[in-house]
């Protein structure tokens, strides 16, 4: 895991690369890489690429980055891990090509030379990287199907540059700070930023699952090699024209893809360790990793003086699945005093505005402390397995509501008819959106998932912003656009939707700058693009036995069922009454104040009142 950086004068015209700039932008990202940092300069002065290393393969000299080829063709800046390097290394030895090194990072170079941009479907990982090709004057960029790495760049049109993170851009100093309105509208949607958009308006996440090229036209429009919705496609079209198999079967099919993506997962020259929580899904995973043979196993578990004895404490079931499988096992305390002492350094570490991540923040800290590099995470399990209230939720509300949403206009006069009495009913904000969104699988997940309401917006925006975010972020345009081609079934529809929106916008994001900020790596084995083919294909042909279940028995030694029969409650923390009780200290404006303390007096609304603390950070909240 690491950091990357670059800057391509593409333009004859342009000036060339400033390197204390690319220096400026690399050492920004110190935390994602303290093992080591390079640079590599082309002989001309055009282009730029930085790198700062976290040592996970090959640790050794050999691996260090910037790296290039043999005959100085390729150059390579990689941030993220290839999971089946030592399958495609095989593979490209028999071709000829020949290795000075053990790393990950030399495959890339080689797979490029053989299949060239058609080496993002070889690959097995999570990645973020860039390869110049000194023939062809051209710059690769790729990103992982799922969106795990993150890659933002900025294109002037004359100056390309790019990096892991975005303020890593802006320490640069040579990108405009414009505020993004579709960023500022998107956060208080949703309670993060929604890609391609970041906060500047001169910055573009790359997509995940998404190449792009730059040469000396300047960069391509990027192309997308892969699409979650095009998956649960293909799986329902394969299974229409397959024989029908046992139930048997299927669970066989699903337990060894899952212990086949866990066994890929735990590729490292460094211990892997395992965040614990009482939930299946993570459960699930160290027992997979002691059927990988993983013979050392540390584990860590946040506990809470709050939570003692209480549902929500997950320390002492979190003990009894380390005493099933063998683990080193670590409960870690987090106290309030902990959380307002850390607060500041959680805000500075947040790349991009979001409500979410403070649970890794620390779980990530806790296993730093015990020396781990690597952990793994049970992120994803919910989105492939359907653990989400949003699986049963969202297409009872379209099959409710289909109807009233055909009749145009019908559903926004009755929410319009319904807001001035909304809070004498005690109807919450989505509940009168209902009969307008709630009729489609757009609108039914936007009210499923959002913060604010559209037509809330006005009370933290002003009417400019709201106007112009709306129309350039087009929400309920953008989650459709998710859903083609369109899979068959509801399961499948909200799948893809949680996996490509909520997952990737704030999940997988938080727990990427949440983790890098302590120097820790954080492998996610239930999002693996492999494993969702399986995953989506078993449900298909078997709906009624493919879900948490099924990954609750997925190892050798099943979980406990003390484990199995808990109702599910999420890795979580005293997050809600911690943030209300540090609102009022973090806000500073008048106004500002007055708003938060009148949210956090409102327990259901802390969120609403956390992302107006959060958006006065990021200048987002410049409202009146």
């Amino acid at each position: 895991m690491c950091g990357v950086n670059g800057i391509f004068a593409f333009h004859y015209a342009a000036n060339p690369v400033d390197r204390s700039e690319l220096l400026r932008t690399r050492d920004h990202m110190v935390a994602r890489g303290p093992d080591g940092a390079g640079a590599w300069f082309s002989e001309d002065g055009r282009l730029g690429l930085g790198h700062r290393r976290l040592s996970i393969i090959d640790l050794t000299d050999a691996g260090a980055q910037p790296m290039a080829s043999a005959d100085g063709r390729y150059v390579v800046t990689f941030n993220g891990e290839i999971y089946n390097y030592r399958a495609l290394r095989k593979a490209l030895e028999a071709e000829g090509y020949v290795f000075a090194s053990h790393s990950d990072t030399e495959v890339l170079l080689h797979l490029y030379a053989s299949k060239g941009e058609n080496m993002v479907h070889s690959l097995r990982g999570m990645f973020a990287f860039a390869i110049w090709d000194r023939a062809r004057h051209a710059l690769f960029l790729a990103r992982d199907p799922y969106g795990i790495k993150p890659l933002y760049y900025s294109d002037d049109g004359w100056t390309f540059r790019f990096a892991s993170q975005v303020k890593a851009l802006l320490a640069g100093g040579a990108i405009s700070r414009d505020v993004e309105p579709a960023a500022q509208v998107g956060f208080y949607l949703w309670g993060s930023v929604p890609e391609p958009f970041t906060t500047c308006a001169a910055i573009r996440a790359l997509p995940a699952g998404a190449t792009l090229v730059v040469d000396r036209t300047g960069a391509q429009a990027p192309r997308r090699y892969h699409s979650i919705a095009q998956v649960h496609h293909e799986a329902e079209a394969q299974v229409q024209h397959e024989a029908a198999i046992a139930d048997e079967d299927v669970r066989s099919v699903v337990r060894s893809a899952l212990a086949d993506s866990v066994r890929h997962h735990l590729v490292a020259d460094v211990p892997v360790g395992a965040f614990l929580s009482a939930g299946i899904d993570s459960g699930a995973l160290v027992g997979l990793m002691r059927d990988a043979g993983q013979q050392e196993i540390q584990t860590v578990t946040l506990a809470f003086e709050e939570f003692r004895g209480r549902a929500e404490d997950e320390a002492p079931i979190a003990e009894a699945v380390a005493r099933a499988y063998g683990t080193r096992h670590t409960m870690r305390v987090i106290t309030q005093s902990e959380f307002q002492a850390d607060l500041p350094r959680i805000l500075d570490a947040m790349d991009q505005p979001t409500i979410d991540g403070i649970n890794t923040w620390f779980v990530a800290k806790a296993a730093r402390e015990l020396g781990l590099k690597v952990a793994v995470s049970g992120l994803g399990g919910d989105e492939l397995f359907g653990g989400y209230p949003s699986f049963r939720d969202i297409p009872r509300w379209v099959a409710m509501f289909a109807v009233p949403s055909r009749v145009p206009g019908l559903g926004r006069l009755a929410r319009r008819l319904a807001q001035p009495f909304a809070g004498i009913a005690g109807l919450s904000p989505k509940a009168i959106g209902l009969a307008e969104y709630g009729g489609t699988y757009a609108g039914a997940y936007l009210l499923r998932r959002g913060l604010f309401m559209p037509w809330e917006l006005p009370q933290v925006l002003n009417a400019d912003i709201v106007r112009r975010g709306l129309r350039r972020l087009a929400p309920l345009h953008r989650v459709r656009a998710e859903l083609e081609p369109a899979p068959a079934t509801a399961y499948a529809k909200v799948a893809t939707l949680e996996s490509a929106l909520y997952m990737r916008n704030q999940l997988l994001r938080d727990t990427d700058w949440a983790s890098m900020a302590h120097s820790l790596e954080v492998r996610v084995p239930l999002v693996d693009s492999a494993l969702l083919r399986v995953v989506a294909t078993a449900r298909r042909r078997a709906p009624a036995i493919v879900n948490k279940g099924c990954l609750a028995e997925s190892a050798s030694v099943p979980l406990p069922s003390i484990i199995r029969e808990r109702a599910k409650t999420g890795f979580t923390t005293p997050i809600a009454r911690w943030m209300r009780d540090a609102m009022p200290d973090v806000s500073t404006s008048g106004r500002q104040a007055r708003v938060v303390r009148a949210r956090a007096a409102q327990p259901r609304q802390w969120a609403r009142g956390w992302s107006e603390v959060v958006a006065e950070r990021y200048a987002f909240g410049a409202t009146r």
